[in-house]
């Protein structure tokens, strides 16, 4: 149960993150989560939307480089050591998280936590046979 976000390559000057989201307001695309890493010249914004194929379609009618990538979207407990202990079976498996950032929302009582690794098939079957929730794309999207 793999998940896709989009990758949105920005230049580093005001008013671009306001004119990527102005585009997805008018194109009724709903961000679920987002993240936002810079350097001096470009930054990367990753998105989880409801629907990735107009998300990309209006980010390259207006020349934004935008991509998909795999992730995965984890239930985390929502309490002291939750993140831990998903952290500790990945390590223990040896599996590599290149990055994470977290959800908006919550599913019953856990968070939803995104991660980019660079085995995801392994981590999905590492992480269910310890009895923890991977969430679909359909799941989120619904939300």
């Amino acid at each position: 149960m793999k998940t896709t976000q989009i990758s949105v390559f920005l230049d580093n000057k005001p008013g671009r993150l306001a004119e990527v989201t102005g585009l997805l307001a008018g194109a009724k695309i709903n961000i679920r989560a987002l993240s936002l890493a810079e350097t001096a010249d470009f930054g990367v914004l990753r998105l989880i939307v409801n629907d990735n194929a107009a998300c990309l379609a209006v980010l390259k009618e207006n020349r934004f480089v935008a991509q998909e990538t795999e992730v995965i979207a984890i239930e985390v407990e929502d309490r002291p050591g939750g993140l831990h202990r998903i952290l500790d079976v990945l390590d223990k498996a040896g599996i590599n998280i290149e990055y994470m950032y977290a959800f908006v929302e919550k599913k019953k009582d856990n968070a939803i936590v995104v991660f980019k690794i660079d085995a995801c098939r392994e981590a999905v079957e590492v992480l269910s046979k310890n009895g923890i929730a991977v969430v679909s794309q359909d799941v989120i999207r619904n939300l």
